[in-house]
């Protein structure tokens, strides 16, 4: 059984297969054979990166979900629309992201006034979703 020919190997090969050896890796440099190794040259940090140290570090974001009455949602839509009328379109978020800056920026008597303005809501997912 184990008496195969060479010619019986080949035909025993798949169809469309070669069996290409592959080319020999080549000699190492001299320097690698005697042992030495090449030190790298040093260069200084941030050389190639333009100076990416100098950039101040994004903002860690979190991601978050609510839920708000239909009517609060159709007043964002109807800013999100203001403010692209007035040649700044904003997404949902930024337009959210200002009204927080405008809370905190009110003084405490605004602030607990435009807090105490808005009905509570009972948390969670609303039925049927």
């Amino acid at each position: 059984m184990g008496t195969r020919t060479k010619t019986a190997a080949k035909s025993a090969a798949p169809a469309g297969k070669t069996t290409a050896r592959k080319p020999r890796a080549a000699a190492a440099p001299p320097a690698q054979e005697a042992g030495k190794v090449k030190a790298k040259p040093a260069r200084p940090a941030n050389a190639e990166k333009g100076g990416k140290a100098d950039k101040p570090k994004k903002p860690k974001l979190v991601r978050d979900s609510f839920t708000i009455p239909k009517a609060e949602y159709a007043v964002i839509e109807a800013l999100k629309l203001r403010a692209a009328t007035l040649g700044r379109p904003a997404k949902k978020s930024e337009v959210l992201r200002a009204g927080v800056q405008a809370l905190a920026g009110m003084g405490d008597a605004a602030f607990l006034a435009a807090v105490g303005a808005v009905p509570v809501v009972k948390t969670g997912r609303p039925a049927g979703s």
